[in-house]
């Protein structure tokens, strides 16, 4: 299951009256169309409202500005192209009077050595260090191509444009998150505790409910209800369910009606649940397969009211478009020093799998009793590429840190029972070391991607965390 909401740029095209006009004008179809094939929208001044639609002036900057703000709900980022050396402080002028505060790319045409007269060179390798340098001055954070100067044609700035819409996508959607916490915290968990006062001073809020608020409607709802049907229709749908007690799956029904309704109410886009002891004890259920399908529909559903562990499932799903997992960091593979053991009862979205299957939670049936824990995912996950990423709040020194990286998951043996892989990280080692001297929690989320350098990005640069990139 893969989906990422359209992106929208700004687009600043500069232009100096000293340079030539045919590169700005050209500059203009090449990139609004590589947009088009990028399936990217674009907000930019007309070619009627200034020159050739370009900005070098303050009147110039001004109208970009009003523009820009006629549409500060659709634009995600500013996009700036120098076909030519730019106005640096036409350009910053038109960001700092727009007041979106959103991710900026900053573009530079190359020369042709052959075209370095007068009337055809462009000097926007040296322009894109005089726009960089009055961004910096005003305070404005910006992202750079891979490349100092590259042509809009060439494969490196589509690679850039498709990275830098997921750095947009991370930072709009961080900095309006809606969370859900849904029951306390397992009493004996103080690895999920976390502010919620840092996460609000990012514009990221929590909703909370306490379990008793769906038990008791869910145990209202009569097993005939069309809505219950329904919902064990789409749980059967799902997962290979045979072997279930009937009442168990029913219960999940009824459960996931009312949990439903909760996400609608509050408008939440992801939500920790508590998923043990007090649902075994007063409900009768596991909640993997409800969390596993929230998850598979792109609402992160993490387990043990983990906030920030969800919140780092977010920002992957933003980053790929695609469902993520919360994880432990659980056990060594043998002696493999970059390889260990991925794992959790079972609530891993069912796209992580070839065949996965419901099952009980085999852990907490060791003192719960294997007919109140019906209802987790048993799979082995299939290889694939993977981004890893945690996100923390560090109370001690109010901040908000993180830690990404990049490996894969494996099809090396593993025989054991769960949500469960085998991932390969390189220097793991090092990387479990800075995690136990830094605080981190035992949970990390994953996804099938490969975007660390989004989040590094979008995390570090635009929302000002501390990020170790592993």
């Amino acid at each position: 299951m893969t989906a990422a909401k359209k992106t929208t740029l700004g687009v600043i095209i500069g232009t100096r009256d000293f340079f030539p006009a045919e590169p700005v004008r050209r500059s203009r179809q090449e990139v609004l169309s590589l947009l088009a094939a990028l399936d990217i929208d674009a907000v930019i001044l007309d070619e009627q409202d200034t020159p050739m639609g370009a900005v070098e002036t303050w009147e110039q900057s001004k109208k970009c500005a009003a523009l820009f703000r006629a549409h500060r709900d659709r634009i995600d980022g500013i996009l700036v192209i120098l076909p030519v050396f730019g106005p640096e402080k036409g350009i910053a002028d038109a960001i700092q009077l727009s007041e979106l505060n959103v991710p900026v790319l900053v573009q530079a045409y190359p020369d042709d050595l052959s075209r370095l007269s007068v009337e055809e060179r462009g000097d926007a390798f040296c322009g894109k260090i005089s726009v960089c340098n009055n961004l910096y001055q005003y305070g404005i954070p910006f992202s750079l191509t891979q490349e100092h100067t590259v042509h809009p044609s060439h494969e490196s700035f589509k690679a850039d444009l498709e990275w830098f819409a997921g750095v947009c996508r991370v930072v709009k959607g961080l900095r309006r998150a809606r969370l859900g916490a849904v029951g306390a915290r397992p009493n004996l968990f103080n690895t999920v505790r976390y502010s919620e006062k840092l996460l609000q001073a990012y514009g990221i809020s929590v909703s909370t409910a306490d379990l008793s608020e769906l038990f008791g409607p869910a145990e209202k709802l009569a097993d005939n209800d069309t809505r219950v049907w329904a919902k064990l229709a789409a749980i059967r749908e799902y997962v290979n369910t045979s072997g279930i007690p009937e009442e168990s799956l029913r219960k999940m029904a009824r459960l996931g009606v009312v949990l439903d309704d909760w996400i609608a109410e509050h408008e939440v886009d992801a939500i920790a649940f508590q998923c043990w002891t007090s649902i075994q004890k007063n409900y009768g259920i596991n909640a993997c397969a409800l969390l596993s399908m929230l998850s598979e529909q792109l609402l992160p559903a993490a387990c043990e009211v983990d906030v920030t562990g969800v919140l780092s499932m977010y920002a992957l799903q933003l980053a790929s478009g695609k469902p993520s997992a919360l994880v432990d960091w659980n056990n060594n593979y043998g002696q493999e020093r970059d390889k260990c053991v991925l794992f959790h009862c079972g609530n891993w979205a069912r796209s992580f799998f070839d065949e996965v299957k419901m099952a009980y939670g085999e852990i907490l049936a060791t003192t719960l009793g294997s007919e109140h824990t019906y209802g987790s995912i048993s799979g082995r996950a299939k290889p694939t590429p993977l981004t890893y990423a945690r996100i923390t709040t560090d109370d001690r020194y109010g901040s908000i840190r993180a830690y990404v990286g990049e490996g894969r998951l494996t099809n090396d043996p593993l025989d054991t029972f769960g949500s469960r892989a085998v991932a390969e990280v390189p220097n793991l080692r090092e990387l479990l070391h800075y995690i136990c001297k830094n605080g981190f929690e035992h949970h990390c989320a994953i996804n099938p991607s490969l975007v660390a350098n989004i989040l590094h990005e979008a995390f570090e640069n635009y929302l000002d965390w501390e990020v170790y990139r592993a």
